[in-house]
């Protein structure tokens, strides 16, 4: 394998913010003790939010991580936004969900590791009024719809319709709400 991955051009940084640094921050914004938050100009939060603690935002400079009107997140969630996150109203995010939007390409050439492969970018969507249980895992491109329940420790690779209930690694449909 050749092993000739350009240097990292500058640190992340340590995801301290400001209120002021988001490009909207409502009213009534709970942000719990050792929320990080990275690129907050790139993040829309709505009004009576709730972030617990020591959860990641990572935003990028390209797509947005949006958090609508009345939504929960519980403790120690990680958000990998470089392919966008738009997260609804009234949804309930378990502690430790992590959602990821991102990943390698697969080139083919054994002689590149994964990791120096090409980033591809696809966007998650959380519509109004689902609830992703604790732990579970949401892969980049998949869309949890309406009213939509995912249960915990679910790994979610493929779109859940609206007012579904899904479970398992990977999900499945169990039932209808």
């Amino acid at each position: 394998m050749k092993f000739n991955n350009p240097k990292p051009k500058s640190s992340h940084g340590d995801g301290s913010f400001k209120a002021k640094d988001f490009k909207k921050l409502g009213e009534c914004v709970i942000l719990e003790g050792g929320v990080k938050v990275w690129n907050p100009e790139r993040i829309v939060i709505g009004e009576n939010v709730y972030i617990g603690h020591d959860t990641y935002l990572k935003a990028y400079l390209k797509n947005e991580l949006t958090i609508g009107d009345h939504t929960w997140i519980g403790q120690g969630c990680y958000f990998h936004s470089a392919g966008g996150i738009t997260i609804g109203k009234a949804v309930g995010i378990g502690p430790f969900v992590k959602i990821l939007t991102s990943e390698h390409n697969d080139s083919g050439n054994l002689e590149i590791p994964v990791l120096f492969n090409e980033l591809k970018f696809k966007p998650v969507v959380l519509k109004d009024g689902c609830d992703v249980g604790y732990g579970s895992i949401i892969m980049p491109g998949v869309t949890i719809g309406e009213g939509a329940i995912v249960g915990a420790g679910a790994v979610v690779t493929k779109d859940v319709p609206d007012f579904e209930v899904w479970a398992g690694v990977p999900a499945k449909f169990l039932r209808k709400r």
